[in-house]
């Protein structure tokens, strides 16, 4: 193995996802040597197979719904269906757009990027292409890849992954999604959108199940309404080709067919193979563990993103990489909050939420000292006009802070980020009711119901 010994690097990063290209991008900020190894293309799952194509596909659907309902509006329009091939189209732009923008960056942070499949060799190097780069300090961002369950085989060709489903070349007359999780649920959405019959199995009791269960509630009222079909509390049993499709077998016996079934049960770490454990990186079920501070059990070794226990989202990667990138450069840093993180899911409605569910609170501080509210968006003027359903949850410590804040509708995603302030600073509910919303926006709603809470509700009955 070729090592250039010459050149040591402050930081050698394998992967080149939210969290590998962002410590990447502030470390070298910071002034470090900063060598960043990716053997497919920078941006990983987020940009390429996750969040991006997502949300491109979800707001596709959303015109889609939006020209067949327009008459609502007084508009006439007419939809003639959807042009696979363009929406991919649309879809790809996007991403090539934002990945040329990314190469851009980290070139001009005059970032060592290497194109090659990384292996650990030692607590300080990565092998790639018959090199072997030396650094100071390595992290570990290799990411994830969609998992399957015992004994379903996902080929690719009716029994899917969203990899897959993410560049399929029609819509499916129908589908049957294995997880009501956000990525179940958000491709329920887009694909109803589109015209199909889908049908989402969730083995526990509610939809987007980690969320408030309220949330999960009026999801589900909303997806019952778009007729989004679901089967709850039943786990899967087995899949079996039909002539022409898929049918699953639930454990109860209850039986679905449709022509796909996508198979949307999480995501794994990608750790086999890699030299991690070789190396003496402590692991569990193939991900790495890590203290609060990033850091693995050996001195030189950190890691960040979908590869460690932490909530699988790009900006707790891109979080958790700068974390690292500041730590290394000798910056006074501070252990990520994940309870403060914001989290969304963008189907139609969407659920946007920070901070812990109502349940959690009860069993943290006891239940006579949790108090919570709803401030439903049928007051709230801008909703109205969006014809928009959904509520605005508090949840507070009983004459202290708000502790959760959870919401279900159009656009609720949008909102999310006072909600993230609100919580991570500690508000009270009289602090945020001082603050003047703009009229008329969804953002009111927070205002609203904090307003509520406070004592004083104005567009709402006492």
């Amino acid at each position: 193995m070729a090592n250039d010994a010459s050149t040591v690097f402050d930081l050698v990063i394998l992967g080149g996802g939210s969290g590998g290209y962002a410590a990447a991008l502030r470390g070298a900020q910071l002034g470090l040597d900063v060598a960043l190894i990716e053997k497919d293309k920078v941006g990983g799952t987020c940009l390429h197979k996750g969040c991006i194509p997502t949300k491109a596909l979800l707001h596709a659907g959303e015109v889609a719904d939006q020209a067949r309902e327009s008459e609502q509006f007084g508009v006439k329009a007419t939809l003639e269906g959807i042009d696979v091939p363009a929406v991919h189209k649309y879809k790809d732009e996007v991403i090539s757009g934002l990945y040329k923008g990314l190469q851009g960056l980290i070139a001009s942070r005059k970032v060592t990027y290497i194109e090659g499949e990384g292996r650990l060799s030692s607590p300080t190097s990565v092998d790639v292409n018959g090199r072997r780069v030396e650094g100071r300090h390595v992290l570990l961002a290799t990411g994830s890849v969609p998992k399957s369950l015992p004994g379903l085989e996902i080929d690719g060709n009716r029994i899917i992954s969203s990899d897959h489903a993410l560049v399929l070349d029609r819509v499916p007359k129908s589908a049957i999604i294995l997880g009501g999780g956000v990525i179940g649920v958000e491709f329920a959405s887009a694909w109803k959108s589109f015209g199909s019959d889908v049908t989402v199995i969730e083995g526990l009791k509610h939809l987007v199940p980690v969320e408030d269960e309220n949330s999960s509630k009026l999801l589900e009222r909303a997806f019952r309404k778009r007729g989004i079909k679901f089967n709850l509390g039943t786990f899967f049993q087995k899949a079996e080709y039909t002539q022409d499709g898929v049918k699953v077998t639930l454990a109860d016996g209850k039986e679905f067919e449709a022509e796909i079934l996508l198979v949307a049960v999480g995501r794994g770490p990608v750790s086999q193979g890699l030299g991690y454990e070789e190396q003496g990186v402590a692991l569990d079920r193939g991900y790495v563990l890590v203290d609060e501070y990033m850091r693995t059990n050996v001195p030189t070794i950190s890691a960040v993103g979908d590869l460690v226990p932490t909530l699988q989202l790009a900006h707790v990667g891109f979080a958790e990489g700068i974390l690292v990138a500041e730590r290394l450069a000798g910056l006074k840093v501070v252990p990520i909050d994940y309870d403060g993180v914001p989290r969304v899911t963008y189907c139609s409605p969407e659920v946007a939420s920070v901070g812990i569910t109502e349940a959690k609170a009860k069993e943290v501080y006891g239940a006579d000292k949790v108090v919570s509210i709803k401030f439903p968006l049928g007051g709230n003027g801008k909703s109205r006009i969006l014809k928009t359903a959904g509520e605005v949850k508090l949840v507070q410590v009983k004459d202290g802070a708000v502790v959760g804040v959870h919401m279900v509708g159009e656009r609720m995603g949008e909102q999310v980020g006072e909600a993230q302030l609100i919580y991570n600073w500690e508000a009270l509910p009289s602090e945020v009711a001082q603050l003047i919303h703009a009229h008329p926006t969804q953002n009111e709603a927070l205002g609203e119901a904090h307003l509520a809470l406070a004592g004083k509700p104005l567009h709402m009955h006492d």
